[in-house]
């Protein structure tokens, strides 16, 4: 069924809101006694499948979608039927990534429902549950802030519980950088030094790589949202100099760890802002690191990345996870596509390296070509030397 689905595509709107009925109907019926995992696994991606192929058509159609799962999927999740809930969670995070405007009422009051314990202790659960949550971040984020604004450190509580996992940290810091890009800023102030001693506790008591870079892009995201100052002061808030500590310890040394493109432009531009926004790092005793951080972000752009792992890391996934639980099984026709939150707002990092260089050193003459031309080696230079020529600028 699901091969025909996928060939006729168009052709079978008129006919979906039948095989809803029926999908739903089969879908009820098996969850009762769900003993046929593949013919389980077709059946949510036709569902998937149907979804995706009726709301490209009309996404209005969403609503329809909803109003026939939504019974269905309430009595899976109270019966919890184990095999089920992970489905269900990516199910509706496709419905609810399809939404334009706010967020429905039915999803707000399955809201707290989400944050229970319960739910987290099953790793098969974790992924489609953190992709759920930032559906609902980045659909709500206003209405949680306004209606559900109690549910914020139950929100932290899930992050918290994540990033104590060397398995499961990266999708802690999924849920935290969802939380930095779409909650309204004063919702989370109270929250937000506690966030950075919780990481710094997870880097002195372990630090692993894959930790190391989740933290990396975290920090620029940060920077990027909230500007470079916002960043030094809540670290120097926590201890005095530990800004620098940070620039100097982790991301002069690892920034050449990051990988995938979208997270390389979330420190490119972070890096940028630090260099250039920040006052603390033109005169104070951080002066030291500006050059060591405008060579670390050259290497960004112009360096292989580093994909070495240290030894003693290479056992890490599978250490902490609970007993085998389902696997997460992934369903193809909900696939998630890769969300990029600067977007166009730059498109090109070296451009924006060059245009930031020259409104500083504007700002402040002579400081920033002698800067360079004391401590940056020539062949970062001569790199630096052509991103200021394709933006057309120069250092004064």
């Amino acid at each position: 069924k699901l091969k025909s689905f996928s060939l006729l595509q168009e052709a079978i709107v008129p006919y979906i809101p039948t095989l809803i009925g029926q999908l739903t109907h089969k879908l009820l019926l098996v969850s009762k006694n769900p003993s046929k995992p593949h013919f389980n696994h077709y059946l949510f991606e036709s569902l998937c499948l149907s979804i995706r192929i009726t709301c490209k058509a009309n996404r209005d159609t969403v609503g329809s979608f909803e109003e026939a799962l939504f019974p269905v999927f309430t009595e899976i999740l109270q019966n919890d039927v184990q095999e089920f809930v992970p489905y269900v969670f990516q199910v509706m995070s496709l419905l609810l990534e399809i939404h334009t405007s706010s967020i429905p009422s039915s999803y707000m009051a399955l809201f707290p429902h989400l944050l229970q314990p319960v739910l987290w202790e099953r790793t098969g659960n974790i992924p489609p549950l953190v992709r759920l949550l930032q559906a609902y971040l980045e659909k709500g984020a206003t209405t949680i802030a306004s209606t559900a604004a109690d549910k914020i450190p139950g929100l932290l509580g899930v992050f918290q519980k994540l990033i104590a996992s060397k398995a499961n940290d990266h999708q802690g810091f999924y849920l935290l950088n969802s939380i930095v890009e779409h909650m309204p800023p004063d919702s989370i102030t109270q929250y937000r030094k506690q966030i950075f001693i919780l990481l710094f506790q997870r880097l002195q008591s372990s630090k692993t790589t894959k930790f190391v870079k989740s933290f990396m892009v975290f920090i620029n995201l940060y920077c990027v949202k909230y500007g470079a100052i916002a960043l030094q002061e809540i670290f120097d808030d926590i201890q005095p100099k530990m800004f620098g500590m940070v620039v100097e310890k982790i991301i002069i040394p690892e920034v050449q760890k990051v990988s995938g493109q979208v997270e390389k432009k979330i420190c490119a531009v972070g890096i940028t802002k630090i260099l250039t926004e920040c006052p603390a790092m033109m005169d104070t005793e951080y002066t030291k690191l500006w050059t060591p951080l405008l060579q670390a972000l050259i290497g960004l752009f112009e360096l292989p990345e580093d994909d070495s792992i240290p030894d003693d890391e290479h056992f890490i996934d599978i250490e902490d996870t609970p007993g085998y639980q389902t696997a997460f099984s992934q369903l193809a026709f909900a696939g998630k596509k890769e969300h990029d939150p600067i977007g166009d707002a730059v498109n090109n990092p070296k451009i924006l390296l060059a245009q930031s260089l020259h409104k500083l050193s504007t700002a402040c003459p002579g400081r920033v070509p002698s800067m360079l031309s004391t401590s940056l080696p020539a062949e970062a230079l001569q790199f630096l030397q052509g991103y200021l020529q394709a933006a057309t600028v120069q250092l004064v």
